[in-house]
């Protein structure tokens, strides 16, 4: 049964859909069958995983598998073992759909529509919006594990404990199963003294929480949305402070290392 875990925060230019894509990738690359969810109407990381424009799955994405309660028809296969259900613009239109048309509870749509492939996946990646919208709400509520991305920067810094909140909510009233697997410092830009300052303080804020992995700024990693994953010259040299934190994260919610 696949262990599903968003990757969100209330915040754009956290690193969501790079790291949500990134951790697919490593996944499926050591034999893990993944399936990623795109809940951004940006398809940001639908671009990253398959390396097309998000209008050129228009009609074959997340919004329709809504429509049609049933998710299988919009699976792509991206390699054998990475399968992703993409979006493009018109998931904006999600919260009109859900709140016209859905019956049962709203907050768990996505839920039901997942149920039925959990037992054809080993993980489950959702890749979400940077605002507590239906999509970001459904994918919190649907998971078993949260994790939280924050840049080094003051309102990053503020918008997690509202976000943890949220996950709490959703434990609470929701889905009991879901919890925090942990904050990842993102973005870190280590030649200023402001960026140094909020990766210590969400260190000192979150001291059990927090991954020890802080993933910084380099160009090679930048470069990833244009050069993608799969025939990236500088591949190792771009993910290699993604390695710790993808170790970090299987630790963290007890998943054995392959031998």
């Amino acid at each position: 049964m696949a262990k599903v875990i968003t990757f969100g925060i209330q915040k754009g230019g956290v690193g969501k859909s790079t790291t949500s894509g990134i951790i697919s990738y490593l996944l499926a690359n050591d034999g893990y069958k993944v399936l990623t969810i795109d809940m951004d109407s940006q398809g940001n990381v639908t671009d990253l995983l398959t390396n097309l424009e998000p209008s050129e799955f228009e009609g074959e994405t997340i919004l329709e598998a809504f429509e049609a309660n049933d998710i299988k028809p919009y699976i792509h296969q991206v390699t054998e073992n990475l399968h992703i259900v993409p979006a493009d613009d018109y998931l904006a239109t999600l919260a009109r759909f859900l709140y016209t048309n859905f019956r049962g509870n709203i907050s768990l749509a996505l839920n039901d529509l997942i149920e039925p492939v959990k037992g054809e996946y080993d993980f489950i990646i959702i890749d979400t919006p940077p605002s507590l919208s239906e999509p970001m709400v459904n994918a919190v509520c649907s998971s078993d594990y949260v994790v939280v991305l924050a840049e080094s920067s003051k309102w990053a810094f503020t918008a997690i404990p509202r976000f943890i909140d949220t996950v709490e909510f959703a434990a609470k009233n929701v889905n009991p199963n879901v919890k925090v697997a942990g904050i990842l410092r993102t973005m870190n830009d280590s030649r200023r003294a402001d960026s140094k300052a909020f990766v210590e303080l969400i260190g000192e804020e979150y001291p059990n929480t927090v991954f020890k992995t802080v993933i910084k700024r380099k160009a090679s990693t930048g470069r990833i949305a244009i050069e993608g994953l799969f025939e990236n010259k500088e591949l190792n040299e771009a993910l290699d402070q993604y390695y710790e934190f993808y170790h970090e994260l299987k630790n963290r919610i007890g998943v054995e290392e392959h031998v």
